[in-house]
C-alpha cells in the first residue's frame, strides 16, 4: 500500500494500471487484425464510427474519446485513400459528415471478419460472465472519471 494512498486508492491504482496495460494489447492487437486490410487500429476506430451513421470529425471524436484533431487528421487520410467522403451536413454548414465508400465499407467487413474469430476465442476463454461483470465496473470507472475533477496542486 502506498503511504499516500488508502486501500481502495491502491486498489483502483492497480485497476487503473491494468486497465492501460490492457489498453496497449487492445492497441497491437487493433493494429494487428486491421494490418491485412491495409488499416491500423486509429483507422479502424474511425470507419467504424462513421459506418454507424454518417456523424461529423467531432462526433465521431467524442464517441471515441479521441481529439477532434486527432480523428480529423485519420479521416483526412481514409478520404484520401478512397474510404470515406465527406458529406453535407443539415445540421452544420462546416461540419461535414463522414460516410463510407464502398472500398471503406469492404475494409470494414475485412476487419471484422478477423475480429469475429479473434473476439469469439478470447470470450470463450475468459467466459460471457466474468466478462459482463468487468464491463460493468469498466463502465462504472468510466462514469466516475467523467463526473470527479482532478485537484489542482
Amino acid at each position: 500500500m502506498s503511504p499516500d494512498r488508502t486501500p481502495a486508492g491502491d486498489a483502483f491504482a492497480t485497476f487503473a494500471i491494468s486497465i492501460l496495460r490492457l489498453a496497449g494489447h487492445l492497441q497491437t492487437a487493433g493494429d494487428a487484425l486491421a494490418k491485412p486490410a491495409g488499416q491500423t487500429s486509429a483507422r479502424w476506430q474511425v470507419l467504424a464510427a462513421a459506418d454507424h451513421a454518417p456523424m461529423s470529425v467531432a462526433d465521431a471524436g467524442r464517441a471515441l474519446g479521441m481529439t477532434r484533431q486527432g480523428v480529423q487528421r485519420v479521416a483526412d487520410l481514409l478520404e484520401r485513400d478512397g474510404l470515406i467522403v465527406y458529406a453535407e451536413n443539415p445540421a452544420h454548414q462546416r461540419a461535414k459528415l463522414m460516410v463510407l465508400t464502398d472500398g471503406g465499407k469492404a475494409a470494414l467487413a475485412a476487419i471484422r471478419a478477423r475480429q469475429a474469430v479473434w473476439a469469439d476465442a478470447l470470450g470463450e476463454a475468459l467466459g460471457e460472465k466474468v466478462l459482463l461483470q468487468a464491463t460493468e465496473t469498466v463502465i462504472a470507472a468510466l462514469q466516475a472519471i467523467e463526473k470527479q475533477s482532478i485537484p489542482e496542486r
